[in-house]
């Protein structure tokens, strides 16, 4: 019973033990294989960081006009009805410059058509406010190109090696070749991984700045014309909300 047991415990001792997964072959890979998922990580985490936090500028900006239709144009003039907007913002801005721009042309001899100089000041203001709105897509569209390419020279690097574990044992025997071989699926996929979110995070981000951007042209043009015409013509504004009757607010 003793010698059965101790046959049957050599048995097991002497057997190979694969070991295969993600660690196993991310340890074959040595530390060219660690150095590319470190990257991969780092571009991943930077792709999720700037998506949230221009999905959050955006979303701030697009309640903002909700209070441009709903105060700005209430006002009798342009000033009064920039003080009516939040600080640093984007239709802040483009209001302040359009008074700053009045100011200015009065000040001026010779500085040509008002409504063609504020329309000049209009454009500049909007182009400084899409290039901040723009800020961080860049590394986005970087990301979608090279994050495949990065994962490729990992896959080239496990398939050479496992191309070298072929010619030094002589054989193709699928413990030689799997854990390079292995690494190389890996890369490419994680390339993938990192690649599409951040390419699909461009594109919706830059559909929501073409509509932002769409929105300020409008407001742009509303505040020409509201110049144009000295204040005579302005856009529809919504009605106010009714207030509760006095018989239902003592009920409450």
């Amino acid at each position: 019973m003793n010698l059965t047991y101790i046959l049957a415990a050599a048995a097991d001792a002497e057997a190979p033990v694969n070991e295969f997964g993600f660690m196993k072959a991310m340890e074959e890979g040595g530390p060219v294989a660690w150095s590319i998922l470190a990257v991969m990580i780092i571009m991943s985490v930077g792709s999720f960081y700037i998506l949230f936090t221009k999905l959050f500028e955006q979303n701030k900006v697009m309640k903002q006009y909700q209070t441009v239709r709903g105060t700005f144009w209430r006002a009798a003039s342009l000033k009064e009805g920039a003080a009516k907007l939040e600080k640093n913002s984007a239709w802040r801005q483009l209001a302040d410059d359009a008074v700053t721009a009045q100011e200015h042309h009065s000040k001026m001899e010779g500085a040509g058509n008002e409504i063609h100089f504020v329309e000049e000041e209009l454009a500049h203001s909007q182009d400084t406010i899409n290039q901040s709105l723009s800020g961080g897509l860049p590394f986005l569209a970087s990301v979608g190109a090279t994050a495949p390419f990065i994962g490729l020279l990992g896959t080239v690097i496990g398939i050479y090696r496992a191309l070298i574990n072929i010619g030094i044992e002589g054989s193709a025997s699928i413990d030689k070749v799997a854990g390079p071989v292995g690494e190389a699926l890996i890369m490419t996929a994680i390339g993938l991984l990192v690649a599409v979110p951040a390419v699909l995070a461009f594109n919706w981000l830059q559909s929501r700045n073409r509509r932002i951007n769409a929105l300020m042209t409008d407001f742009a043009n509303d505040i020409v014309t509201f110049i144009g015409s000295n204040g005579a013509v302005k856009p529809a504004v919504p009605a106010a909300p009714a207030a509760k009757p006095a018989a239902a607010a003592a009920k409450k």
